[in-house]
């Protein structure tokens, strides 16, 4: 116990010891089972592709009542061609920023100032979540890469040295 009354010293779950090497990253929806496709893994994922897939099919149906609006208010076909195809360019570059996300580590500021053309092209970020559940969690591969290599690195730093360095011969 610590000097704190109720306060343990460890986090509750450990063991006490310190945890050695790095930790893998969580990441939504799946925490860390990804690392070893536990705690219902396939079934997560099975979730986020039927999850993603349902609101991209609502979202579909949302847009398509924004439609029917534009044709109630009899704005001109100038401006239902303009919407449509706003949403259509605007799902396809958030399709392909997020399927890029899932593979490599997008730069912030390119991020923030593309938030409202993603916000925009919401379907297309959902639909590349439903294409990449099926065959990964979603930015799976990007994480695991990172982690594998953090996890080589510190093996090397942790075995690079052995013995007492003061106790080494000196050349001379």
């Amino acid at each position: 116990m610590s000097d704190e009354p109720g306060t343990p010293d460890t986090p509750a779950g450990s063991t006490g010891e310190a945890p050695s090497g790095p930790r893998p990253e969580p990441l939504r929806f799946f925490g860390t089972s990804w690392v070893h496709h536990d705690d219902n893994y396939v079934l997560r994922r099975a979730g986020v592709a039927a999850g993603s897939l349902a609101a991209a099919a609502v979202s579909c149906l949302v847009l398509r009542l924004a439609y029917e609006g534009l044709q109630l208010a009899d704005t001109g076909s100038f401006v239902t061609v303009l919407v449509v195809a706003m949403f259509a360019i605007c799902s396809a570059l958030a399709f392909r920023t997020t399927w890029d996300g899932f593979a490599k580590r997008l730069d912030p500021e390119r991020q923030a100032s593309l938030r409202g053309l993603l916000a925009i092209g919401f379907v297309g970020s959902l639909l590349a979540y439903f294409f990449r559940a099926l065959t990964e969690a979603p930015g799976e591969r990007l994480h695991r890469a990172e982690y594998q290599a953090a996890v080589q690195e510190h093996e090397r730093r942790a075995t690079r040295r052995t013995g007492n360095p003061s106790k080494k011969k000196r050349k001379g």
